[in-house]
């Protein structure tokens, strides 16, 4: 069953003359179904305040992470944040997690980066305290990587067993890591290289997604049409003269022009050809939770979401 389309914004600091709070605001009336923050150490808000805050001034936004790195937070404290702003915005939260990728974070902060296998063997540890945590009950946990004893959870989220939970990926492991885990799957290049490079890029063409979209439905089986599938465009820009830009893309990245513009990390083009485009993306990759950054054209994005939202 084809889930209807959503979209989501992340935003790392207000719009250009606005304050967070009416940036919130804007993006609620807007018709976006959520506000993402990323959680990097370079410019932007601290997402935990900022997304509380934002919570606070709207009544149907979702609010989250996407997504916050495993290796900065403690699994305890971040289950207190987020049932703490499951609380506080009464169930408007999706919460993201990753196992950590931008190497210049580690670097700034003199968090050892260690391999991509011990990362993810973390978050999966970090996942199962945090939602142990949202059940409510005492519990130990003896991992590799965390050990709690006669933890009481406190306090419990507003949504019975938690926010919903999405976990990105790109490569075939934690693809599987977040096909079991999660309720939403973002589809992403695969990051292990620490910054986004030539690797990332040629994973983030076309046939590079029918690979991680058949690992996702091999995974999940019968749970397939359960799940959310999640595309971030890291570049949006609504233009009724989109060639020029796919050129430049193209020239930029060192890719053909048609890859770039049928890639699910790039959406340009005028109002009509993105909502084509992103029925062609439903249809051959699942996604119908549509996540874009600031871009060109943002008001006019409006009119894409306007038409495809919920159908």
């Amino acid at each position: 069953m084809t889930q209807p389309f959503r979209f989501g914004i992340q935003v790392r600091a207000p719009f250009d003359d606005m304050t967070w709070l009416d940036t919130a605001r804007r993006i609620e009336d807007s018709g976006y179904s959520s506000l993402l923050m990323p959680d990097h150490f370079n410019e932007q808000l601290a997402p935990i305040s900022a997304l509380s805050a934002a919570a606070a001034v709207t009544s149907e936004l979702i609010v989250g992470a996407l997504v916050f790195g495993n290796d900065y937070r403690h699994p305890v404290t971040l289950a207190m944040e987020m049932a703490t702003l499951d609380q506080i915005s009464e169930g408007r939260v999706e919460f993201g997690l990753g196992a950590g990728w931008m190497q210049t974070d580690y670097d700034q902060s003199g968090i050892t980066y260690d391999r991509p296998g011990i990362r993810i063997e973390r978050l999966q540890e970090s996942l199962e305290i945090i939602q142990k945590c949202w059940a409510g009950e005492p519990f130990d946990f003896a991992g590799e990587h965390y050990t709690l004893t006669g933890h009481d959870s406190f306090p419990r989220p507003f949504t019975p067993g938690g926010p919903k939970v999405m976990i990105g990926g790109g490569g075939p492991r934690m693809l599987g890591v977040a096909t079991r885990n999660a309720d939403i799957v973002a589809l992403t290049a695969n990051l292990r290289a620490g910054v986004v490079g030539p690797e990332a890029v040629t994973d983030s063409m076309p046939d590079a997604f029918d690979t991680k979209y058949a690992r996702v439905a091999e995974v999940a089986g019968d749970r397939l049409n359960a799940l959310e599938l999640s595309s971030l465009t890291m570049a949006t820009i609504v233009t009724d003269d989109p060639q020029p830009t796919i050129d430049g893309m193209a020239e930029l990245f060192g890719a053909d022009p048609a890859m770039i513009a049928e890639s699910p990390m790039f959406l340009v083009g005028s109002v009509e050809e993105i909502a084509d485009r992103l029925i062609e993306r439903r249809e051959r990759w699942g996604f119908n939770y549509i996540v874009v950054q600031p871009g060109e054209g943002a008001e006019d994005f409006t009119k894409v979401i306007d038409r495809l939202a919920g159908t």
